[in-house]
């Protein structure tokens, strides 16, 4: 998110960066996001691990990177409030792309076959503003990476999360008028997504991810936007994601909904949209219990109806605006606003991710992800 599948992400990249890692020697940090698509794809996905069967979950060491997949990522958004009310979003986002697998072969600190690039942005309804930010670097001398153990870290420049004592992660990201300072606490354990952490992207064997949420962590620390700095609290919902995998040949992109709910339950389900317009039977999702237990849903226990759209200045894309949410068998019917139409990223892809508000049922706020509407997301993933 992550889209879940959020994979959006991911998709994102792996057509937008290219670097030749037995080239470049360290003269520059920053690596160009304008290069051939097909440079990149001409790598392809083998010698790369595949998600294709369960695996036993190893915490903290699976918070650290897999560098025998392709791709990765570590997605935090949040809903924050201030003194006075305010409702503020953010996401912060930090992916891992290898280029070709293995080790680099020369001794340089400046070697490396993986990418890293980071999102961040701040969502301030108050003062109607969205900012998104995007930065690109290698996994060499020290300018981005990962590592779960002895400590979590994940860093690139000086965007990080860091962990600071058990259970305890701090946020740190700026960039032109916005930031945060956020110290994050879990309160549940690591909820798996799909089959004990294996999630389907299609009915093909191999084309899935391991993927876990830590859901419920509750969140104080500072906030910037164009109108200032504030004292926040609020929750953040964190996503892990790893795979070397691809959508669907028939899909188009997905709308991801993670939703936190004042009943102490949150909701994650994830819509693979077709070219045809349905959705790819492998949809699911899960409810996390306030006890931390996880119940599967298939996509015939969701019911998704968009109410209204928005089409972007930026893009021209039509997105949808709001949503009737319900998930019938556990007493769930939401209606879902975002708390800013305009929350789309304009980066190296285009996509819609914004923090919404909750009501119905249950009240809440959330995060949805929107791909796939500027161009498709098939193949990239």
């Amino acid at each position: 998110m992550r889209l879940v599948l959020i994979i959006v992400a991911l998709v994102v990249l792996s057509g937008l960066v290219l670097v030749q890692y037995n080239q470049v020697e360290g003269a520059s940090n920053e690596i160009s996001a304008n290069v051939q698509e097909a440079n990149v794809e001409a790598y392809g996905s083998e010698g790369f691990a595949k998600a294709d069967k369960v695996v036993e979950f190893e915490f903290p060491a699976d918070h650290g990177p897999h560098p025998d997949f392709q791709t990765e990522w570590w997605y935090y958004t949040g809903n924050l409030s201030d003194a006075d009310g305010n409702r503020y979003g953010y996401q912060f986002t930090i992916f891992r792309r290898a280029i070709v697998p293995g080790e680099p072969e020369r001794a340089s600190e400046w070697a490396t076959r993986q990418i890293y690039f980071a999102h961040f942005t701040v969502t301030d309804a108050t003062g109607e503003t969205f900012e998104a930010h995007e930065r690109f670097s290698r996994a060499a001398a020290g300018l981005a990476g990962a590592q779960g153990l002895p400590t979590y870290h994940v860093w690139l420049d000086d965007w990080e999360a860091r962990e600071i004592e058990s259970g305890q992660v701090r946020l740190q990201a700026s960039d032109g008028d916005i930031g945060i300072d956020l110290i994050l606490a879990q309160t549940k354990p690591a909820a798996l997504q799909g089959d004990h952490g294996l999630s389907a992207k299609s009915d093909e064997v191999g084309n899935a991810s391991y993927y876990y949420s830590l859901t419920n962590n509750t969140t104080t620390g500072t906030i910037t936007t164009p109108r200032g700095t504030f004292a926040v609290t609020g929750n953040t919902w964190m996503d892990r994601e790893w795979s070397t995998s691809i959508l669907g040949k028939e899909a188009e992109g997905w709308d991801w909904f993670s939703l936190q709910l004042d009943d102490n339950r949150e909701v994650m389900f994830y819509f693979i949209r077709r070219q045809d317009g349905s959705f790819d039977p492998v949809s699911a999702g899960i409810i996390v219990n306030p006890d931390g237990s996880t119940d599967y849903l298939t996509l015939a226990d969701v019911e998704m109806t968009a109410l209204d759209t928005w089409t972007s200045p930026h893009t021209e894309a039509t997105y949808p605006a709001e949503w009737q949410f319900a998930v019938p068998q556990a007493g769930i019917d939401l209606h879902i606003t975002p708390l800013l139409n305009d929350q789309e990223l304009n980066v190296s892809f285009d996509y819609w991710e914004g923090a919404v508000q909750i009501e119905g049922s249950q009240s809440g706020y959330g995060y949805i992800e929107l791909t796939g509407y500027v161009g498709s997301m098939q193949g990239r993933m």
